[in-house]
């Protein structure tokens, strides 16, 4: 293939946009909650329960039972699948172009659409990385990933011991203020208060940013730079980065080993999807009795204080996995996966649709509906979003050869306007 030519219609893998379709629609069950709740909502189930807090509890419990972590995770083995595509007979350079100009869609998403929990920026950094391992085996691959996975579940048990240390000692010394004297037991429980007044917010808190968010759009926007900027300084570089990398790793491998091709039997991805679900539930399963057992404390809901937090999220995704490639294999749903697909082929336009839609729905540049709604009335609009989008990108790809998104990255990436109109629309 030219070096200056993009991949076209007739040349993609069709697991590979079903599967990227199917996870980008699942991340919105838990990046809603991110737009439509106070930013404590996302890790802390009792924000946002309203009137319904049984109904909001147990749809939380669902969620995260079969999908947090598990369609992040999805969508990065993807990314790193297609980083493995595009570098193949491709010079490092149009590599990197490509990885630039996806960072600022990043920075757009996050600043300009008012999304704080923009993965675009996290892709794009891990993207410049993942260059010099595009020729690694699968072993090698398989190895790193395995590597920073243990390396950063070892990191969230280590948190989450010190934080519940910190948590005791912060009970300690209010129950004796003496305790204090002790300089270790204050440096603890220090840590406790940094890390917890995030999450544990009472209403006063909650409706100060609440009306940031509700306000007119400069507003808004100048608590979500602040908030996103916090992020980029402490929350990526220590969690997020190395959460996506050993994703994309394994998502290299997995696209060398055909997993995600489609290429390996029934069987095979039969077992995949049996011991995915298997391992998958019963760690989150695991993590989702604590937390109901321990009235949802704080270090138990928190994914990033659980050693286990990988364990449930790789289990959930290489089950979800195997569950679609055997629906890809027998030809089932039809009409679903060619809609999948094409979502999956605009995918970044579709997350960037996402950005938008909720800008409107939550903050002050439209309804101000951010913190009014419950969890159970966040998913009504997911449902919609989901609709919305499984019914506009098959029409669009009737049209047009690429999403809007995906042709401007296409034609900044390469330095020459790509074709726009489908092969039905020739050019005039």
């Amino acid at each position: 293939m030219s070096e200056a030519a993009p991949v076209g219609g007739t040349d993609r893998i069709e697991s590979l946009d079903v599967l990227r379709g199917f996870a980008l629609l699942g991340i919105l069950l838990l990046n809603i909650l991110g737009f439509g709740l106070h930013s404590a909502g996302y890790f802390n189930p009792l924000v946002g329960l309203g009137d319904h807090p049984g109904l909001n509890l147990a749809i939380w419990g669902g969620v995260n039972l079969f999908f947090e972590g598990a369609m992040r995770a999805l969508f990065s083995m993807l990314f790193g699948a297609g980083v493995m595509m595009f570098t193949t007979g491709k010079s490092g350079w149009l590599h990197y172009r490509r990885t630039f100009w996806l960072l600022v869609f990043g920075v757009f998403d996050a600043y300009v659409l008012l999304w704080t929990g923009d993965i675009l920026i996290v892709y794009a950094l891990c993207g410049a990385l993942l260059y010099p391992l595009r020729n690694s085996r699968p072993r090698t691959l398989l190895l790193l990933a395995g590597v920073v996975i243990v390396l950063t579940s070892l990191s969230y048990a280590g948190l989450g011991e010190i934080m519940r240390a910190g948590q005791q000692a912060a009970a300690e010394i209010e129950l004796m203020p003496e305790a204090a004297e002790d300089p270790d037991k204050q440096a603890l429980a220090q840590s406790w208060k940094e890390f917890s007044r995030d999450f544990l917010v009472d209403d006063e808190t909650q409706r100060i940013e609440l009306d940031q968010r509700r306000s007119a759009y400069p507003t808004a926007a100048r608590f979500s730079a602040a908030y996103m900027n916090e992020l980029l300084l402490f929350a990526v570089p220590v969690f997020l980065l190395w959460d996506a990398l050993a994703m994309m790793l394994l998502g290299m491998a997995f696209y060398r080993m055909g997993l995600l091709t489609g290429d390996r039997s029934n069987a095979f991805f039969l077992r995949l999807t049996i011991g995915g679900f298997a391992l998958g539930l019963a760690a989150n399963g695991w993590e989702l009795y604590r937390a109901v057992a321990t009235d949802y404390d704080l270090l138990i809901v928190f994914s990033y204080a659980q050693g286990t937090y990988h364990i449930g999220r790789l289990g959930m995704a290489l089950g979800w996995m195997g569950f679609v490639m055997l629906i890809c294999r027998h030809g089932w749903m039809q009409g679903l996966r060619a809609r999948l697909a094409a979502v999956g082929r605009m995918a970044l336009s579709n997350y960037l649709m996402h950005s938008l839609i909720c800008l409107f729905i939550f903050t002050g540049a439209g309804l101000a509906l951010v913190g009014v709604l419950e969890r159970w009335a966040l998913y009504l609009i997911v449902f919609v979003i989901w609709g919305l989008q499984l019914w506009l990108s098959p029409w669009w790809f009737e049209r047009f050869a690429f999403g809007p998104a995906e042709w401007l990255w296409r034609t900044l990436t390469y330095g020459s306007r790509q074709r726009f109109l489908a092969n039905r629309y020739p050019t005039p």
